[in-house]
């Protein structure tokens, strides 16, 4: 609740109260940020967070979408498309639901080769084994 985030560079609570939080430890025992605080000073600085609320969403919004451009660029930089042909021999993972259920811990995790039949669409294929017969669901 106290620990400004890295996307947004506020606190939660600043964000919905619009003002950052005081711990009960900090009121007990006075420190500088808060030692000098009185009631006039309070009600003022209180207002002026009121004010400023909407402009520090806006802030944060911006601070979000470059946050999350950075997080895309990291993870698009390691991302390799490979487009495949029709006639190219592939192998197809093999997923919980379609695995043998006696293999155990040691059971394959890709079947195949399979031959690539059509191109769907962009990362979608068609594809049969190698006698020609076509795999459904593919």
């Amino acid at each position: 609740m106290t620990t400004p985030k890295t996307s947004t560079g506020q606190t939660p609570f600043c964000l919905v109260y619009g003002t950052e939080v005081i711990l009960p430890t900090e009121i007990i025992s006075p420190i500088a940020r808060y030692g000098l605080a009185t009631t006039e000073t309070n009600f003022v600085e209180r207002a002026r967070d009121l004010d400023m609320i909407d402009e520090v969403r806006d802030m944060v919004k911006l601070r979000m979408a470059s946050h999350q451009q950075a997080v895309a660029r990291s993870y698009n930089k390691n991302v390799h498309i490979i487009t495949l042909a029709i006639g190219d021999l592939v192998l197809r993972k093999v997923f919980q639901n379609t695995m043998d259920t006696t293999a155990g811990k040691l059971g394959d995790t890709w079947e195949g080769p399979y031959l690539v039949n059509d191109i769907v669409g962009r990362g979608a294929y068609k594809l049969s084994t190698l006698d020609r017969i076509q795999i459904p669901r593919s």
